[in-house]
């Protein structure tokens, strides 16, 4: 997948991956990701999903910012040496993490 990002911007940030994916997918389904949601991680050409570097200060700062959870590499999880009122959802897989993002919540 391209992204093409405006103002000739250019991002190197492999920790995206998950994040552009899964706002692709939301706008297709019409179903938006949840605001408050930060979403972290490297995605792979299998649809796995795999850690990145810095998760602590990527956790700690998305807690500073008012957000209320991180999804985030599964592989990344045992790295968060500190405790955080964050919820922090773990993901192995691309099809994991649309299972919790695009739950829409105008059915329910």
């Amino acid at each position: 997948m391209f992204v093409n990002v405006t103002c000739r911007i250019r991002i190197d940030e492999p920790a995206v991956d998950l994040g552009l994916i899964s706002a692709v997918v939301s706008s297709i389904r019409d179903i938006p990701v949840d605001p408050w949601t930060v979403i972290i991680g490297e995605v792979g050409l299998g649809g796995e999903v795999r850690g990145v570097s810095q998760v602590e200060k990527r956790v700690n700062e998305a807690e500073k910012l008012g957000f209320k959870r991180v999804i985030l590499p599964e592989a990344n999880l045992k790295s968060i040496g500190f405790e955080t009122k964050i919820e922090l959802l773990p993901v192995k897989s691309i099809y994991e993490i649309l299972g919790l993002i695009l739950t829409d919540k105008r059915r329910m």
